[in-house]
């Protein structure tokens, strides 16, 4: 194995934890993971939605294996609509991917508290979109009736953003039902639809009844 030529201690620690991972998963027993997944390929049931948060990986929290979950990561989450406008959409092309090849079973949205994307859009101040937005604010526009469902709630700054991460969460949900390869395998049974959201400070997550609209601890 080559020795490390960067001695900076960030990145050294990120070389030791790959030197534990290539002697777990090619050093010894556990090997034969990997091997089976180069020669029969991936074959994940589930697919995640998570935000690019780098406090919430979905595989560490779910305990997953690799080859076992199929993930998006992206600010905040979000499912855009589906838009066939040859422009460049990454996070349609992994649904695209995921639903119509990989054929997974469920797929999962994976919000959690403390979102940077949900604060960013609830304080963004109200003026017309431009050419001077970021990134970042045109692409949470997608979560803009979540913010308005929020703050039209009587409520503390802190509920408010909990409810805006809960809102964008159902509307994501709904986002994902615009694209018709999803419609067409929820009415043959073969897919269904999750929104899950982790609480960083207990470490709870919460799954939402779409038939009770409201969101209740897994365990």
């Amino acid at each position: 194995m080559n020795e490390s030529v960067d001695a900076n201690p960030v990145v050294e620690q990120l070389v030791e934890g790959y030197k534990k991972f290539h002697q777990k998963y090619f050093e010894s027993a556990d090997r034969k993971l990997y091997q089976d997944l180069v020669e029969k390929g991936q074959s994940p049931k589930t697919m995640v939605i998570s935000c690019s948060d780098s406090r919430v990986d979905p595989a560490t929290i779910l305990n997953c294996a690799p080859g076992e979950i199929f993930v998006i990561r992206n600010v905040a989450n979000l499912v855009p609509p589906c838009e066939e406008d040859n422009k460049h959409h990454g996070t349609s092309a992994a649904l695209e991917f995921a639903v119509c090849f990989l054929k997974v079973e469920h797929i999962i949205i994976f919000g959690h508290t403390h979102c940077g994307g949900i604060q960013a859009l609830l304080s963004e101040k109200a003026a017309p979109a431009s050419s001077k937005r970021g990134f970042i604010q045109s692409w949470m526009d997608i979560a803009s009736k979540a913010k308005e469902q929020a703050l039209a709630e009587p409520a503390s700054s802190e509920i408010q953003e909990q409810r805006c991460c809960e809102y964008s969460l159902v509307a994501s949900l709904e986002n994902l039902k615009t694209f018709p390869w999803i419609v067409r395998r929820i009415a043959a049974g073969t897919l269904e639809l999750h929104a899950w959201y982790f609480d960083l400070e207990t470490g709870q997550v919460k799954s939402f009844n779409p038939e009770k609209q409201r969101f209740a601890g897994l365990i």
